[in-house]
């Protein structure tokens, strides 16, 4: 006997056209995402393979790493001679800033929700999901920009290259839009993180800076005028010691790239493998593997900021960082191939496309999983936004569009870069902040408080410095706030409960009335003398003409938090002065009032009959307070809900108002 997983096709059934098939290619797993989506190729938590905590740091390092590809380039040309000193800043601000605050956060954000779910517990209702949109939108900045300053700095390797044909010279943007275009590609067919492969990637690519760093640091010492040139000048423009330490402290932010990698780090939190005693509700382990993870990310990228940021500029001549110079975006590289050789040189440039290209992916990876995070579960998201291919489309064309207007360059994607990534570690901190203070830790609160007073100014500074992050940033911000408002209000007629449960009492009402329909009188749970309940009552029976003697229920909706979209329904059986209630909290009335018959239907087999009264007051001033409020006018729209839920009119519940 052969058992079969799907009944077989009929073969008198109209084969799928072209439109067809390619809808159901790029809408694939769009059944899977309501809200708990967890992007590409991503199972559940209780399938998901784990691995050690230095296998995942170098997830996060493709991203955080690599940034030594452009990192000490950029510093050199914002902050010259003063690169070392203002990279110091940077170093200690990285140790004793933002490495205690997402340790912190990385203990009180366990599944990888990072500082974002931080504040939105926080923040209540409308003004924390707003706050979380802008947070999304200078993400999505982080991300953006991540993957297109990669791919435009694997392009100025590929084309630097002594060996690399000449007609690829003036070729950059058409390059850049390649290696965008490939990664499109690769999350079109599916794609899945290689924690593997990031560890191969991660270990070559930072042995080849080792040698780098040692060999360029043997050059200097062997070439003592460079390091007095290098000293003179600092001296001699800059004046004395004081005034040095205190322009590299105003210079720093703009060396804010080199603190890139933290939210990352929290992000792939879940892939760690933790402690057997560890449960869900405290991985002890898994948040002890994490914070040795961002530990010794965080060391290894000091030991090479510090060093990389002097040995390029005592090495390598000042106009070569310039735009169109050999340094300008691939310092490190300009050192590989002036020290050790055009074949160790290819090697590292290579290495370097490889691991670059690959930021790109886990910047992508982060973008897939980020957004169907958060927007599906506030109602924010268009339904095709639940699906991988239709968002790996839309990254990609904004990633066009920043390539196109930046024209590839590195140097100008920078200022957008760092402003993503201060802002959402000025986000981290205040975060631990505000749970520190909350927790009644002074001693932490007024610590962590010092650190968010520097991540801010450092944002602001960046910000001033460099506006045209701040602008980019505007753009996500206003377009993930505008796409966001529409959808909900799209999305407003749909049912938001994700499940319906009936207490014992409520069920014992509705077993007592299984010869008939089932009258329901829709109740404002503000009105709730006897008189009230006796004049519905009184309208309910002429409207609908009801026996004088029949048996009624009342339902009452209290709106808790009107910003909510999909939430469970429990539904309360109560008495109260002598009439039998159903009580449910909910986000919306309408919705939620839409909700309760179609579950009573369903588990009594009767068709519940719904009473209202009309709601008085002007029609826009109601679909407003429905739209923001959750309230506003109930019949018409508890109405058409039903009928969007339920097309076949013999099977849904009657609705009758008077």
């Amino acid at each position: 006997m052969t058992t079969l997983s799907r009944p077989p096709a009929d073969p008198s059934a109209p084969r799928p056209g072209t439109a067809d098939k390619f809808r159901s290619w790029l809408l694939f797993g769009l059944q899977d995402a309501k809200g708990t989506h967890q992007g590409p190729g991503a199972v559940g938590d209780v399938h998901l393979k784990r691995h050690s905590w230095w296998q995942v740091m170098c997830l996060t390092g493709v991203d955080y790493f690599s940034t030594l590809g452009y990192q000490p380039a950029i510093a050199a040309l914002a902050a010259g001679v003063i690169s070392p000193l203002a990279t110091m800043v940077l170093v200690a601000v990285t140790l004793l800033g933002a490495l205690p605050v997402y340790r912190r956060v990385a203990g009180e954000s366990h599944r990888g929700e990072g500082s974002i779910a931080m504040l939105e517990r926080l923040l209540p209702r409308w003004s924390g999901k707003l706050f979380v949109l802008v947070l999304l939108g200078f993400a999505a900045t982080d991300f953006m920009i991540t993957m297109t300053l990669s791919a435009a700095d694997a392009t100025a390797h590929a084309i630097q290259n002594p060996f690399a044909p000449a007609w690829l010279q003036g070729q950059n943007v058409l390059i850049t839009l390649f290696l965008l275009a490939m990664l499109a590609a690769v999350f079109l067919r599916g794609f899945k993180e290689a924690i593997g492969v990031a560890v191969v990637l991660v270990g070559i690519y930072l042995g080849l800076n080792v040698v780098v760093v040692v060999a360029t640091i043997g050059e200097v010492f062997a070439h003592p005028l460079a390091v007095g040139d290098w000293w003179h000048a600092l001296s001699t423009s800059h004046g004395n010691p004081f005034m040095v330490v205190g322009i590299a402290l105003l210079v720093f932010p703009k060396l804010a790239l080199g603190l890139s990698g933290f939210e990352t780090g929290v992000a792939v939190m879940p892939q760690i493998k933790g402690w057997p005693s560890d449960t869900e509700e405290n991985p002890a382990g898994r948040i002890h593997g994490a914070r040795r993870l961002l530990t010794t990310a965080a060391v290894i990228m000091s030991a090479f900021l510090i060093t990389t940021s002097f040995t390029t500029v005592v090495l390598i001549p000042e106009q070569e960082f310039q735009p169109g110079g050999q340094a300008n975006g691939r310092a490190l590289a300009f050192l590989a191939h002036e020290y050790l050789g055009p074949g160790f040189g290819t090697a590292y440039d290579i290495s370097t496309i490889a691991i670059l290209w690959f930021a790109g992916a886990s910047a992508m990876a982060g973008l897939l999983n980020l957004v169907p995070r958060y927007l599906p579960r506030y109602g924010m998201a268009p339904e095709w936004a639940r699906a991988v291919r239709p968002l790996v489309l839309v990254f990609t064309a904004v990633g066009f569009l920043i390539t196109y207007l930046f024209n590839a360059d590195v140097d100008a994607q920078g200022g957008a870069y760092a402003t993503g990534v201060l802002v959402l570690m000025t986000s981290a901190a205040v975060a631990v902040t505000l749970s520190a203070r909350r927790q009644q830790q002074p001693k932490r609160t007024v610590g962590f408080g010092v650190i968010a007073v520097v991540f801010i100014y450092t944002t602001v500074a960046n910000i001033f410095e460099r506006p045209e992050g701040i602008r980019i940033a505007s753009f996500f911000i206003v377009g993930i706030i505008v796409i966001s408002l529409l959808s909900r209000i799209l999305r407003s007629f749909e049912l938001h409960a994700t499940h319906v449960h009936l207490d014992r009492q409520a069920l014992e009402f509705m077993s007592s009335n299984l010869d008939g329909p089932i009258a329901i009188i829709a109740h404002e749970p503000l009105r709730l003398s006897p008189q009230a309940y006796r004049d519905k009552l009184t309208s309910a029976i002429e409207v609908g003409h009801l026996p004088l003697d029949y048996r009624t229920l009342f339902l009452e909706v209290i709106v808790d938090d009107s910003s909510d979209f999909e939430t469970a329904l429990e539904v309360h059986g109560i008495h109260r002065h002598g009439y039998q209630i159903l009580e449910v909290h909910g986000p919306v009335v309408p919705n939620t009032i839409a909700s309760v018959p179609l579950h009573i239907r369903d588990v009594t087999g009767l068709m519940p009959h719904i009473y209202f009264r009309w709601t008085e007051g002007n029609p826009v001033t109601n679909l407003l307070r429905f739209l923001f409020l959750g309230e506003g006018e109930i019949a018409p729209v508890t109405r058409e809900v039903l009928r969007e839920a339920e097309p076949d009119v013999t099977k849904r519940p009657w609705v009758h108002v008077g």
